[in-house]
């Protein structure tokens, strides 16, 4: 069992309050956090095994990026400035008909190392092969909430349906509960009524949520309100999918009454401000849904339309968005974005009470980020400087679940040489 201190840091819990300790320190035990305090508060008879000096940096619960598709890595810059709908159907759906296990085994790897090198500990991931992405979110030692993606109206809708039970059955709690599973119907355009009563269904019998797309676009809600005579969100209740928990990526366009429904169904919605900036989906309504109570994190889809995975990148653009969008600077302050990056998300989730906040009893997901650079000084606002100033290059150690991810910039579960290697050879083949 792991024993860990971290001394003479700056600690943001995002707690309640915005406390944040100066020159405090952090005790793990196994996989939990024992302690977080000023200097000596740690339990008199903890002797730990590995001491780590903060000195400069600041300590915080890792990023939780609600919604990614781990593996479109390897389409990083294959397919940008279209059309969602052009997007998918000439250049993504095409080209990942053509992909194989070892493919998703690869680029969710080297997902897992831009992940871990930006500071982010826990990932929601929907795509194909999901075993090979679970299997790589052990090596890496990740945190992972995973769906194999569904598509409804797909020829082998069925069978991926029947290969998401098999993979719930196999992984659902693996790695010492880091891997945890989701059922993930792609979306309402894609997942006619027929075939989410089956998902819900296997949500039912297997104990799991739903994940899926909700909203993203006023192409989606045109046509779901044209063949089912309600808005996408509304629709959605009308199923009965809400009676799961429930994980909606995007919520692009939504309206008040979407708002509330979402919020009395305690939906988890991922908010992916750069992915839908940059399919010109839209401005989600982040200050209104926050304002209803609905529980938000941040996500940052899949890196072909990022083009990358930096939850930092994602905090930035997420406050300048709604205050742009509102006319007004003190929409969307730092702390309110850094909550959603870390235990907003985890709400999103349902990982509340594991993750998301440095507290005593919670799971020992934490990152060191190096503040003795010079866009980080002065340092009169730690959690302005994190939203605003601070890049991904500056995390400089991420432990997970206990365990010591990367230190000093490097990782310790992965080689990233092989993992490069191997992503060349899988897009040499899939571009023959």
């Amino acid at each position: 069992m792991s024993q860990i201190i971290i001394r003479n840091v700056d600690i943001l819990t995002m707690t309640e309050g915005q406390e944040i300790i100066k020159k405090g320190e952090i005790a793990i035990s196994g996989n939990k956090i024992l302690s977080v305090g000023e200097k000596g508060s740690a339990p008199e008879n903890f002797e730990p095994a590995v001491q780590i000096d903060g000195s400069n940096m600041v300590a915080m619960p890792g990023f939780v990026n609600c919604h990614t598709h781990a593996a479109m890595t390897l389409l990083r810059g294959y397919a940008d400035d279209l059309p969602l709908m052009e997007w998918l159907n000439n250049k993504i759906w095409p080209l990942e008909a053509k992909m194989k296990a070892e493919d998703i085994y690869w680029g969710t790897l080297l997902a897992c190392v831009e992940m871990i090198k930006s500071g982010t500990t826990t990932f929601a991931d929907m795509y194909a092969f999901m075993d090979q992405a679970a299997e790589a979110a052990v090596e890496s030692g990740m945190r992972a909430v995973l769906a194999r993606g569904l598509i409804g109206v797909a020829p082998n809708g069925a069978e991926a349906l029947e290969e998401s039970r098999d993979f719930i059955s196999r992984y659902q709690g693996a790695a010492g509960g880091r891997i945890t599973t989701m059922l993930g119907p792609h979306a309402p355009y894609t997942c006619p009524p027929d075939y989410l009563e089956k998902v819900m269904g296997a949500a039912e019998e297997l104990g799991v949520g739903i994940h899926i797309h909700l909203a993203e676009t006023l192409t989606e809600e045109r046509d779901i309100v044209k063949q089912y005579g309600r808005r996408p969100v509304q629709h959605l209740e009308g199923l009965g999918l809400f009676n799961y928990p429930t994980l909606a990526a995007h919520c692009v366009h939504v309206d008040d009454e979407d708002i509330r429904i979402l919020a009395e169904n305690n939906v988890g919605v991922a908010h992916n401000p750069e992915s839908n900036m940059k399919l010109a989906s839209g401005i989600a309504p982040v200050q209104k849904m926050l304002a209803a109570g609905v529980k938000v994190g941040l996500g940052t889809d899949g890196a072909s339309s990022n083009n990358n995975l930096d939850m930092l990148e994602e905090m930035r653009t997420a406050a300048l968005l709604q205050k742009v969008s509102h006319m007004d600077p003190t929409a969307m302050p730092a702390y309110k974005a850094l909550e959603m990056a870390t235990a907003g998300g985890a709400g999103a989730l349902g990982l509340e009470n594991e993750v998301g906040r440095l507290k005593a009893g919670l799971k020992a997901d934490i990152i060191l980020v190096n503040f003795n650079k010079p866009h980080l000084y002065p340092r009169h606002d730690i959690c302005a400087h994190m939203v605003y100033s601070a890049h991904s290059a500056d995390v400089d150690t991420v432990i997970i679940d206990g365990e010591l991810v990367m230190q000093n910039r490097k990782i310790l579960t992965l080689d990233e040489e092989e993992i490069f290697q191997n992503v060349d050879r899988c897009i040499e083949r899939l571009m023959g």
